[in-house]
C-alpha cells in the first residue's frame, strides 16, 4: 500500500476529485493548507496599500491505495491539477505499513 500526497492550487480541487473518481479511485481527505515553493509567495493589494503574502493558500489531498493503482491516480492528479504555470504543486508518494478500518476491523487492503 502507498498514500498518495498531493499539494495543489485549491480551485483545482473539484477537478481533480473527479479525474480520481473517474480512475476507479474512492477516499480522499483534503485540507486547506498553506505554502511556497519557487514562487515564494506573491504581493497583492487589499484596501489600496500593497503587502506580499509570504505563503499562499493550498489544498493538501491525502490518499491510501493499493500498489497497483498508484501509478492511475498520479496521473489523474497530475492531469487535473495542471495549469501549466509555477506554484501548481507537487505529489509524493510513501509507503503505508498498515491500515485498519475502525468499523470492522479489517486490516491493510481491505480496509481500504
Amino acid at each position: 500500500m502507498k498514500i498518495v500526497i498531493a499539494i495543489i492550487k485549491p480551485f483545482k480541487l473539484d477537478e481533480v476529485r473527479e479525474a480520481l473518481t473517474g480512475a476507479g479511485i474512492e477516499g480522499v481527505t483534503a485540507s486547506e493548507v498553506r505554502g511556497f515553493g519557487r514562487q515564494k509567495g506573491q504581493t497583492e493589494i487589499y484596501r489600496g496599500a500593497e503587502y506580499e503574502v509570504n505563503f499562499l493558500p493550498k489544498v493538501r489531498l491525502e490518499v491510501v491505495l493499493a500498489d497497483d493503482k498508484v501509478e492511475a491516480a498520479c496521473e489523474a492528479i497530475r492531469s487535473a491539477a495542471n495549469t501549466e504555470k509555477i506554484g501548481d504543486g507537487k505529489i509524493f508518494v510513501l509507503p503505508v505499513e498498515s491500515a485498519i478500518r475502525i468499523r470492522t476491523g479489517e486490516t491493510d487492503e481491505a480496509a481500504l
